[in-house]
Order: structure tokens, then sequence, then C-alpha cells
């Protein structure tokens, strides 16, 4: 039986704090955002209401790839040099295959893998070829799925008692190793008692592959939310081999600080550090090639900037270009391909919270689109409320799926995909309603692309014909 409409019986996921209307919502372990039409006030986590999205918009340039510096920024990012060499234990890429993009002529579906879940954010394999799955509970536990489909009883991990779940709060992001079979190292991103980020090193226990050791993490990094929602919480470690941290702007509604364009602050930014050194008072180290590393009242830790909520980024397999799903504030969704032949992002402004996609914010007229990132896709709210990023296909299950980003929406469940090898600005081609609140996209060890259901609690395999 077809599902009623997301959008309206959810509400929106990842944006605000629940709305009129969002009743079915607030019963998810997962509190979605305010389910009042498009440009109007809504309710921020702390209670204050926000303005209404500026109804003006910029006229974008025809080409949206270019990666540029930022007028509002303390300095002009620098340009994109070529890709940083890859250090020890860098993923191998993918063939790239020649196939010519097909998307528009795929019939796509859904197969279920396990199901019996509390509130799943994301799905991944370990990198070990084991056939794992890794599913993490926004509560705080993880879960595995072995190889034959079947849920292990007892949890890979439970931090649950560590945690503040609930709302855009919890147990959020997850990332093995690229050694991870030699060392059992793995990276979680969690909101601590306080709300606030953290992101730990864990290891894999000594008795049992399919059990991590709880009391072996080591905190890397703790940051400060000033308040409950924009929280990010993705992980994922390039073809480079460091690890890529995904932070929001702290939240409220319209980034009241401008967070995402002060480069003195770890939020609304991607992070990139190096989780296999340690530099003088950090629990990490900053590779060199880092855009503001030795830049004065700006954090080393900075790769990308500009970000209002990156809700799931990824590696293409095949060349490492980086894709982002950004939520948008009040009426545009965007995705951006920060391309690995042009630097990978690196220095990048993605234009919150002067831009929401390709339209003015901040200021609502006017606005200039020099010295930005240019999302490659957007789409508004009348096609669903907040962006799911996804992957790259580049599995062997479903070859005309071959060299298409899949995304998207958590709230209409609509699933689209992208050239991957196209041009800097596309119009997305929807490939599946699909009645879903999906919250999360995931890969396995061999590159099939699965999905989070958080309501149903279920995870599901992607599957793709040709028609």
């Amino acid at each position: 039986m077809r599902r009623p409409s997301i959008a309206r019986s959810r509400g929106r996921i990842w944006a605000h704090a629940p709305g009129p209307g969002c009743a079915l919502a607030a019963s998810l372990a997962l509190a979605v955002a305010a389910c009042t039409p498009p440009g109007t006030g809504r309710l921020p986590g702390s209670g204050a209401a926000t303005p209404a999205a500026p109804s003006a918009t910029s006229s974008a340039p025809s080409a949206s790839g270019a990666t540029l510096a930022a007028p509002s920024a303390p300095s002009p990012a620098p340009s994109a040099p070529a890709a940083p060499s890859s250090p020890r234990g860098a993923a191998t890429p993918a063939a790239q295959s020649a196939t010519p993009w097909i998307a528009a002529r795929v019939s796509l579906g859904l197969e279920k893998v396990a199901g019996g879940f509390a509130a799943p954010l994301f799905v991944t394999g370990d990198g070990t070829g084991s056939g794992r799955l890794y599913v993490v509970e926004q509560g705080g536990r993880i879960r595995v799925v072995d190889r034959a489909g079947s849920v292990l009883p007892q949890p890979f991990l439970d931090i649950s008692g560590r945690i503040a779940a609930g709302g855009e709060r919890g147990l959020l992001g997850l990332a093995f190793h690229p050694s991870y079979a030699s060392n059992g190292r793995f990276y979680v991103d969690y909101t601590d008692a306080d709300g606030n980020t953290v992101i730990a090193e864990m290891r894999r226990s000594a008795d049992s592959p399919d059990r991590a050791d709880a009391a072996s993490e080591r905190v890397l990094l703790h940051i400060g939310q000033p308040y409950p929602n924009h929280n990010g919480g993705m992980l994922a470690f390039g073809t480079d081999g460091y690890l890529y941290v995904g932070m929001g702007d702290g939240g409220s509604g319209g980034d009241p600080r401008n967070r995402a364009q002060d480069l003195g602050t770890l939020l609304g930014k991607i992070l990139r550090i190096d989780v296999d050194g340690q530099a003088a008072g950090l629990a990490y180290a900053i590779p060199p090639t880092n855009p503001f590393s030795g830049r004065a009242r700006a954090r080393p830790e900075i790769w990308a900037y500009g970000v209002r909520n990156p809700w799931r980024f990824s590696f293409d397999a095949a060349n490492g270009d980086l894709w982002v799903g950004d939520v948008g504030q009040d009426r545009w969704e965007e995705v951006d391909r920060l391309v690995a032949a042009a630097g990978r992002g690196r220095g990048a402004n993605l234009g919150w919270r002067l831009m929401e996609g390709r339209a003015c914010y901040d200021p609502s007229t006017d606005c200039t689109t020099a010295g930005l990132t240019m999302p490659v896709a957007v789409y508004g709210h009348d096609a669903g409320c907040a962006v799911t990023g996804g992957y790259v296909y580049r599995g062997t299950r479903s070859p005309a799926l071959d060299g298409t980003y899949l995304f998207s929406d958590s709230c209409s469940g609509r699933i689209w995909g992208l050239d991957a090898a196209g041009p800097g600005r596309q119009d997305p081609v929807l490939l599946l309603e699909s009645g879903r609140p999906i919250v999360s996209f995931g890969q396995d060890d061999e590159r099939e692309l699965y999905v989070a259901d958080i309501a149903e609690g279920t995870i599901l395999r992607v599957v793709a014909t040709a028609r």
C-alpha cells in the first residue's frame, strides 16, 4: 500500500524543531522539523522564531562548478591545487567505467535487507570484505548484519549511556579506518549528554570481530553546539586517507552568528584531519595541504566552509570527487560536487548564509556569486524539504546505474540521479517515488548502495535495471 505523503505526515528531518502538524513525526526517535509551509516563520531549537526566507534570487552563472574565494570570509580562499597525494592506508580507487550515463532510462527499486532497527541513521561496510553491514541507530547502538542477512543479537557497540539522542542529536556517524582489517580502529560522531559534538576513535574488541571495545574511546574533537539542531554528523575517509568531518552551522535558523563564513570556528564546515598522526596539543595531525593551516584566526582543520547542515557526503570511488548534500533553510536544497582533479574543494566556500542553493539569502537581494562554489544541482520545497546526500554508484549488481550519483529527500522520499561525469550545473532526474523517509544512503565493501528508512526501521538495497 502506498504511504501517505512523508512531507505532510512526518514533517521535515534535519532542519528545525517540530512545528504544527508534526504529531506523527514527534513519535519517531528522530524529531523532524517545522511542517509549516516554506517561507513562513519557523521555530528553531531554542524556541525563538526564525525569519521567513528572502524572496529575491540572484542570477546564478550558467556553469556552477568553479571553486573561488569568498567575499565575506576573512580573506580569499586559496586557489585549488591538484588533489593531495595519498598517505598510507588510502583506499584504492575503483575502475571508472566508460558506460554512458543512462539514468533517465533506469528502473530503480529498493529491496529489504534487514529490519527491526531503532531509528537507523546510517549503514556501511568495514572495508575488510567480510560482507558485514553496520547499522547506526540514533539512540547510540551499532548493529551488525552478517553476510546472510541476519542481524546479530548483540550490538557491535552500545554507547547509549554517553549520548543525548532525539531531535537532531544522537549517534550520527561512523567511519572505519582504511586499515581497519589490521588495526581495528573506527570513528564515531555523536552528541554527548550536554548536546555537544564528539568525534572519537574506538577499537574492535580483541575477543570478537563482531564486537567493539567501548572502553577504548579516544576523543579527537569536542565541539560546542550552541543549539540542538544542525549538528552535521557525517564521517568518511577520503581517497587521500584522511578523515573528513561534516559540521553544521550550530543551529537555530538562518545562521544568526554567520558561523558558516567564520574561519575561526569549526561550525558550518567540512573538516579534514590526519588520524594517524598527532600534533602538539591535538589528538590528531593537520594534513600539510589543508588550506588554512598556518593562517591567523583560522582553524587549520577546515577543508571547506559555507555549509548549513551537510547531511551526508561521500567520495566517488572511481575518482575521489567529493559530493555533499547540504540541507537548505526555507526554499532550496542543494548538492555540491567538489572535483578531485581540481583540488576536491580545497578552501571552497559553498555559500551559506549568503546563498541558499542558487538564491540570495543574506542579503536577500543583489548578492554576488563571485567567490563561491555553486551547487551542481538544487531543488525547491515543492519537491521535498531536506536533502539526503548519497553516493555515486560503482557496484556491479546494477550496471545500468554506473556513474549515477543518487540522492534523496527525507520528507518526500524521492530519489534522484545526477551524471557524475556531467556538467557543473544539472537538473536532477527523478528515478523513484519511494514513499519512505530516507535519512541516509550507505555503501558496502562491494560498492553496492543501501538506504535507511528511519520510520520502518529497515535497511534496503538499491537495485536497478535498464528499461
